[in-house]
């Protein structure tokens, strides 16, 4: 497929596809992907964190992650990550389901 034919319905789906390391859920229900926006063949997802302070090697594989799965859908994607940081209220919703669903790091 060519970059040019992506859409914004077409990146959410292969995101939504991508798990957490530590816990059993994808990214989008965790509530992690914020945004995603598709521009000529830029495609940007931002990222949510739960909070600061998070080690950068799950960072790291969280970007990496979302990078393999997004260029994926096109060749010669250009890819970015946003990092933001969570409002109380996804940060509850958050560590609720992390606690429901941890597996560790593996």
């Amino acid at each position: 497929m060519m970059a040019e034919n992506i859409t914004e319905e077409a990146v959410y789906q292969a995101v939504a596809q991508v798990k957490h390391p530590e816990i059993d859920c994808s990214l989008n229900e965790l509530g992690m992907i914020k945004d995603i926006t598709v521009k000529d063949e830029s495609v940007t997802v931002t990222l949510a964190l739960p909070m600061l302070g998070i080690p950068v090697s799950i960072i790291d594989y969280l970007v990496n992650s979302l990078r393999e799965t997004v260029t994926q859908l096109g060749l010669g994607l250009k890819f970015e990550v946003k990092l933001t940081g969570m409002n109380q209220e996804e940060r509850q919703t958050f560590f609720a389901m992390a606690r429901e669903r941890w597996k560790g790091w593996k």
